[in-house]
C-alpha cells in the first residue's frame, strides 16, 4: 500500500484568473476545433462538446438539435440498427459526422456496430464505452476495433490516469474518455473507494495523450457552463456532458407529472434503473453504481445549449484566446475554497 500526497483538484477547487484581453465582444470567439487524428487520419471540424451516451441524454432527437451548433452526441448503444437506419435516412451529412456510434466490448457490440457503420460513410465515430477502462479486454477491443475500421476515429474509456491513455492510444484509439466517478449520477465513488477527481484527470491525461498525438474526452463533473470552460482550460479536447443536457424534449427520458409539474427521469447507466430496463435487473455478483432522479423538466435544448456555448465564449474573453484551441495555453488556475456566494440561493 502506498499514498500519494500531492491534493487532486476537482472543478469546485479553482477558478480561472483573468487577463489583459483584446477582445471587444464574445461574439469575437471562435469555438470551433479542426481536428485530424491519429490513427484514422481523419480531419473533423466542429464544436467539441458531446452529448453523453446515457439513454436519457443521447439520443437521436438530441443528435439532431445539437448538430445545429456544431456540437456532437454520443448516440447511447441500445437503439437497434433499423432505429439507426430510419435516423440515417432522415438526416443530412452535417448531422452524420456529429454522432458517435456507441458500443460495449461484446461480440455482439461489434457485429452490431459493423451494421450500424455500414449505413454510411459520413458516421464516423465509434465509442468504445466500459466503466473500468483498466481491464485489459478494452485494449484487445480497440485493437479489433482498429484493425476493422482503419478509417473510423476510436474514442475509448473511461480512465483517469496516464499511463493508460497511452495504453489505449498506442492499441489504436484516437481519443481516450477521462472520468471515473464524477458524474451526477453516478455513485462508483462510494460503491467502490474508488475515483480521481476530474480537473486534475484531465491535466495529467492530456497531457498523457497530446504526448503521443492522441486526444481526450473530459467525461463527466461539469455542473455549469464554468466547469466546461475549466475542463477545456485544463486541457480537454472534447467536453462530454451528461446531467447539463437532462430533462430537455430531445433527451429521451421518461416524462412523470407530480403535483402538477412535469419532471423528466435521469439515471447513471450503471444504476438499477438503467440495469432493469436493458439487462434484465442487476445480477447476483454486482451492485448498482448509479442513481436515478427526477429533474424538472426544462423544455427544448435550444436554451441550455446556448448558455453553455456562451458560457464558454465569455471565459475566453475573460482570458483573452479568440479561439477555444488557445483556452489552455491562456489558463492560468487559482486555489479557492468557495466558488460563489449563495446568500440567494444557488443559480
Amino acid at each position: 500500500m502506498r499514498i500519494e500526497q500531492e491534493l487532486k483538484l476537482g472543478f469546485k477547487d479553482v477558478l480561472f484568473r483573468p487577463k489583459r484581453s483584446t477582445l471587444k465582444s464574445r461574439s469575437q470567439v471562435n469555438l470551433t476545433r479542426d481536428f485530424t487524428f491519429k490513427h484514422s487520419g481523419r480531419q473533423w471540424s466542429g464544436v467539441p462538446i458531446i452529448a453523453a451516451n446515457m439513454d436519457s441524454v443521447g439520443s437521436f432527437a438530441m443528435a439532431k438539435a445539437l448538430a445545429k451548433h456544431g456540437v456532437m452526441t454520443a448516440v447511447h448503444k441500445h437503439y437497434s440498427v433499423e432505429d439507426w437506419a430510419e435516423f440515417v435516412k432522415s438526416s443530412d451529412n452535417n448531422t452524420l459526422n456529429k454522432v458517435m456510434v456507441s458500443t460495449g466490448t461484446s461480440d455482439a457490440d461489434f457485429e452490431k456496430t459493423k451494421e450500424i457503420l455500414a449505413l454510411s460513410d459520413e458516421i464516423i465515430f465509434i465509442c468504445i464505452d466500459i466503466a473500468n477502462g483498466y481491464s485489459e479486454h478494452l485494449v484487445d477491443y480497440v485493437e479489433r476495433v482498429r484493425a476493422q475500421f482503419p478509417d473510423k476515429v476510436i474514442s475509448a474509456g473511461n480512465v483517469v490516469t496516464g499511463d493508460m491513455v497511452e495504453e489505449l492510444i498506442l492499441a489504436g484509439a484516437d481519443i481516450v474518455k477521462v472520468g471515473i466517478g464524477p458524474g451526477s449520477v453516478c455513485t462508483t465513488r462510494v460503491k467502490t473507494g474508488v475515483g480521481y477527481p476530474q480537473l486534475s484527470a484531465i491535466i495529467e491525461c492530456a497531457d498523457a495523450a497530446h504526448g503521443l498525438g492522441g486526444r481526450i474526452v473530459g467525461d463527466g463533473g461539469c455542473t455549469c457552463p464554468g466547469d466546461v470552460s475549466k475542463a477545456f482550460g485544463g486541457g480537454a479536447d472534447f467536453v462530454m456532458l451528461g446531467g447539463m443536457l437532462a430533462a430537455h424534449e430531445e433527451s429521451g427520458g421518461e416524462l412523470i407529472q407530480q403535483n402538477g409539474e412535469t419532471f423528466m427521469k435521469f439515471y447513471g447507466m450503471s444504476s438499477q434503473s438503467a440495469m432493469d430496463k436493458h439487462s434484465g435487473g442487476v445480477a447476483n455478483y454486482r451492485a448498482a453504481e448509479g442513481k436515478t432522479v427526477l429533474l424538472p423538466y426544462k423544455g427544448p435544448v435550444e436554451h441550455s445549449i446556448q448558455d453553455i456555448l456562451g458560457g464558454v465564449r465569455s471565459t475566453c474573453t475573460y482570458v483573452g484566446a479568440a479561439q477555444l484551441k488557445e483556452l489552455t495555453k491562456r489558463t492560468t488556475f487559482i486555489r479557492v475554497q468557495e466558488q460563489e456566494n449563495n446568500v440567494y440561493g444557488k443559480e
